[in-house]
């Protein structure tokens, strides 16, 4: 029988239990747990530094299967064009439906650039400007995932991005390129960058650049351990968005929950392969019957073999005594999407603290979030949405400070600054301000 582990909290074994699924999926494991591959990221990022093209083509070769000459890294338009007129029009069709919904939640939540403001002769205020060039990461190793190409790039797109660089791994089924949809979106959306290199060496090369691959400012999207650690190393040459662990899902769910809709959610991440799941809940029965669906509903999986896999690692379900402990368990593990099926679902979510996405009530599955509702589905996971937020429209944009001083305005802060500069011992900062306040 197919089961996900049950533990109850009131059981001695359940701390150890719970503590080594998060130890699975901590990013300790991904950013420093595996020194061998840390080694070897900067060995890959080394080569295309001082390499550049010739480092990226042999690492593709090597890791793609896939023979490229540097000149054909990048995808023509042409081909781009060609895709989009091939595309299903009813997968168009949806696409630019979440496009839009993407797009305008996005241009909800941009931040409202503030008038200045003046006091006693001091001018002060802040201006936001969108950065001049991204590159986007789209994961091709699993899934084809298309509908991270509208999650990454449109909340650029609406922050003002001049130019968005797009890569994604090659494969031989593809024609030595990427996925068909994924390039007639890219036509869809006018990304006209697209590259078939991934990995640590493509990472390299868009920090760096490199002849055929322009450097960007700042390289967003999920990917593999390499990837990753790649961002990681080149973390202060451009920014990155966060560091991505596997996918991953918390539900809190009472006795009002059905079953077969728990059992539905828990699959869908558990098939990321790898792909975590976690159901809290206050009623054994239901444990017990979210299980029996699991069995039956794998069984009509596609990926059923990769998917038992997960369940068998990274699912567990926790019998909790109620369900404030639930919420205490859900703060703690700090997970990537949070769902919410309960009684009254809106009190729950008012009390979490922690999560990238919280996806309220029954009918709120994460696949809603994954394609279609508007927030980014790139979110930080293995416990950094504590500190890591949903990639959205304002990561795109930087902001300068604005200080303008009269006159007066000097000489009223010159006593308070120069103390504070005399206090650490920096004169010419001091004298920066005295020789204009100063008579002579």
């Amino acid at each position: 029988m197919t089961t996900v582990t049950i533990v109850k909290t009131s059981q001695s074994d359940f701390r150890p239990i719970w503590q080594q699924l998060r130890a699975k999926l901590t990013l300790e494991q991904v950013l420093v747990g595996n020194s061998q591959m840390l080694d070897s990221v900067r060995q890959i990022v080394a080569q295309v530094r001082k390499r550049g093209d010739a480092a990226v083509a042999e690492l593709v070769k090597k890791h793609d299967a896939v023979d490229l000459r540097p000149d054909q890294f990048r995808v023509s338009e042409n081909d781009l064009q060609k895709a989009h007129e091939q595309m299903d029009p009813a997968l168009l069709d949806a696409l630019r439906k979440s496009i839009a919904n993407v797009r305008s939640y996005q241009q909800a939540i941009k931040l409202t650039q503030p008038d200045d403001w003046t006091t006693d002769g001091l001018r002060l205020g802040v201006r936001y400007r969108p950065l001049e060039r991204i590159g986007v990461c789209i994961p091709a190793a699993s899934a084809p995932l298309v509908s991270t190409v509208i999650m990454t790039v449109v909340p650029a797109q609406v922050a003002g991005v001049h130019e968005v660089a797009l890569i994604s791994a090659p494969k031989p089924q593809w024609n030595n390129s990427l996925h068909p949809a994924v390039l007639g979106l890219c036509h869809e959306l006018q990304v006209t960058d697209v590259y078939r290199v991934s990995g640590a060496q493509a990472v390299a090369a868009l920090a760096f650049g490199t002849d055929s691959i322009a450097k960007v400012d700042k390289i967003v999207g999920p990917g593999n351990r390499w990837g990753q650690l790649a961002k990681k190393e080149v973390y202060g040459l451009v920014d990155i968005d966060s560091f991505a662990g596997p996918s991953e899902v918390l539900i809190i769910a009472d006795d009002s929950a059905r079953p077969d809709w728990i059992a539905a959610d828990l699959l869908s991440q558990a098939e990321h392969a790898p792909g975590s799941a976690v159901l809290l809940t206050d009623s054994a029965q239901l444990a017990d019957q979210v299980n029996r669906e699991l069995e039956i509903q794998l069984a009509q999986l596609d990926r059923s073999t990769q998917t038992q896999q997960c369940l068998d690692e990274f699912c567990l379900t926790v019998i909790t005594k109620n369900l404030d402990e639930a919420i205490d368990l859900a703060n703690e593990f700090a997970v990537e999407h949070l769902q919410i099926q309960c009684r009254n679902s809106d009190a729950v979510a008012e009390q979490i603290q922690h999560a990238g996405a919280i996806f309220i009530g029954p009918f709120s599955p994460v696949a809603t979030g994954d394609y279609f509702a508007g927030p980014s589905h790139t979110l930080p996971t293995g416990g950094s949405a504590r500190f890591f937020s949903a990639l959205n429209v304002n990561d795109f944009l930087k902001q300068s400070s604005i200080i303008n001083y009269n006159e007066s305005a000097l000489k009223n802060a010159a006593p308070a600054i120069q103390t504070i500069a005399a206090a650490e011992g920096l004169d010419a900062h001091l004298n920066s301000v005295k020789i204009r306040t100063t008579k002579k």
